[in-house]
């Protein structure tokens, strides 16, 4: 994305560094996240960012080896905002003074105030004379450095908020990030309107740029993708058909474990609608068949990835002649693979693509999705038109509902499923609720429990409903649902689903739990 205005994040190993990410695109900034062993002197000249940020992070600048950025940085002529450790690694490398705790840590809510006059970077905060903010640190900075003045103090943090203005060098102990900063966004934009961005990141911006690179890297090359029925894929589909047309042979592989009516939709829409080359290999008595008297989750996935990737490969062949594999890799993926800690790596997790398969078929990747956030493949999609219905639909695991069966599967249990699934989905439509819940769904337990209807005995599946609210999926809590709402949702459950006779609702959060019940 050379055509834009881009800053840097150098990161130094904080949990939330993606949540910076994510703030700056949502003000349209063109960003990129790179840990700080990969940012060079070399690599600030070719990137040549408009503004930089340093991310929070786990170590003390005290200790021996720390990270650090390249001296290189402060020469750029940017704008840097440090932040946590990022405020705590400019002072020390500029001429200030970092020490220990020595009582002055500070972990979570925190109150903010002024203790200069107000300068740009702050516009919009201290309307009450506090600002609530959101820290985590052990160390503090007990001397500023040369040119610095403080501009915010908290009561464990004496040089809260400092900036050098004839630099614009600023540097927060907090983060302004997370939500429980709550004016943290105006601080962002303060940011990078001193920087001069003039928000260019757009979703129509993105499309044609993407399609050009599209044409470039394929040029009269066939390309195969692997379609799920998930936002990821089909957007990335719907993108590249845009680009290349019918040298895009869509390959939908269905494992018999989809929602009901799923499979027959996502053929309509793509074959239907769109007019993409689409093989619809229904491998449903293969994969059944397979799972049959398996119990233990982790063989359920190795066995469904398995046979995926055979069965793929074995249609994709009929296309002839492919050189490209496309994949929805989004950015996330790609942080994840090049990790702080880890340092870089040239492949992406192998549960967030058709899992070995370029290395097996001798395909090139296709990755167009691979520079955005979720938020913004559901922008994107919109873009391209996907009907919104789709867009915004739940995120759907890859192995189905084998991991919404605990226990062994079967074809009766899995059509309960669907059926149970079905009707407590529609009841959170009806309700208006849908786009309020991150994941929402049924999982049918490997226990059946006696009941009663109609004055007669039942001995039928017990099932859990389960939804939960989250941004990311890396954490979540489950969402509040009225007891009016359950009560309603588990009569029409077991009124209209014959083989359930109890239903109750999973109230865990993640952690300790997961979203999925395997």
């Amino acid at each position: 994305m050379s055509t834009h205005d881009r800053l840097l994040i150098i990161d130094f190993g904080s949990q939330v560094t993606q949540l910076i990410a994510r703030r700056l695109r949502e003000l349209n900034v063109y960003c990129e996240i790179h840990p700080y062993q990969n940012v060079t002197d070399a690599f600030l000249a070719d990137f040549a960012p408009k503004a930089v940020i340093f991310s929070g992070g786990p170590a003390s600048v005290l200790d021996e080896g720390s990270p650090r950025p390249p001296e290189g940085v402060f020469a750029l002529g940017v704008p840097i905002l440090g932040i946590c450790y990022g405020q705590q690694v400019m002072m020390q490398m500029l001429g200030g003074r970092v020490e220990r705790g020595h009582g002055t840590a500070e972990f979570g809510r925190a109150y903010v105030t002024p203790s200069a006059e107000r300068i740009d970077l702050l516009k919009g905060w201290f309307a009450q004379d506090r600002e609530q903010v959101w820290m985590s640190h052990g160390d503090h900075v007990a001397e500023i450095a040369p040119g610095f003045t403080v501009y915010g103090t908290s009561p464990n943090a004496p040089f809260a908020i400092t900036a050098d203005l004839s630099r614009n060098f600023f540097a927060v102990q907090f983060h302004p990030e997370v939500h429980h900063t709550p004016n943290g966004k105006t601080l962002y934009e303060n940011f990078v309107r001193l920087a001069g961005f003039t928000g260019d990141w757009t979703m129509g911006a993105y499309r044609e740029e993407a399609i050009r690179k599209i044409r470039e890297q394929v040029g009269d090359a066939k390309v195969i993708c692997g379609l799920s029925g998930g936002v990821d894929s089909s957007v990335a589909a719907v993108l590249i058909h845009e680009a290349i047309g019918d040298q895009l042979t869509c390959v939908f592989v269905d494992h018999g474990l989809l929602r009901l009516n799923e499979a027959e939709e996502v053929v309509a829409m793509f074959r239907d609608n769109y007019n993409i080359p689409l093989i619809h290999a229904d491998e449903s008595d293969l994969f059944l068949g397979a799972l049959e008297g398996v119990s233990d989750p982790e063989v359920k996935r190795k066995t469904i990835g398995k046979l995926f990737i055979d069965v793929f490969q074995k249609h994709a062949a009929e296309v002839g002649g492919a050189e490209f594999l496309a994949q929805g890799t989004l950015y996330p993926d790609v942080i994840e693979s090049v990790s702080f800690s880890g340092g870089p790596s040239v492949t992406i997790k192998s549960h967030h693509n058709v899992g070995g398969l370029p290395e097996k078929m001798g395909l090139k990747l296709v990755e167009p999705l691979r520079e955005l956030f979720k938020d913004e493949v559901r922008a994107l999609g919109h873009e391209l038109g996907l009907p919104a219905s789709f867009i915004g639909r739940h995120p759907f695991p890859g192995p189905g509902l084998a991991i919404r069966c605990p226990g062994e599967i079967s074809r009766e249990k899995l059509e309960i499923l669907r059926k149970a699934d079905a009707v407590y989905i529609d009841q959170i439509r009806k309700h208006g609720l849908y786009d309020e819940i991150w994941q929402a769904f049924v999982a049918i337990l490997p226990v059946r429990t006696v009941g009663v209807m109609g004055d007669g005995r039942t001995y039928d599946y017990a099932c859990a409903l389960r939804a939960v609210t989250s941004v990311d999926g890396m954490t979540a809590d489950y969402y509040p649902f009225t007891h009016d709402f359950l009560g309603e949702t588990a009569t029409r459950i077991i009124n209209e689903v014959k083989g359930i006779n109890r239903v109750t609702y999973d109230i865990t959060s993640k952690p300790p739990g997961t979203i999925e019940w395997e």
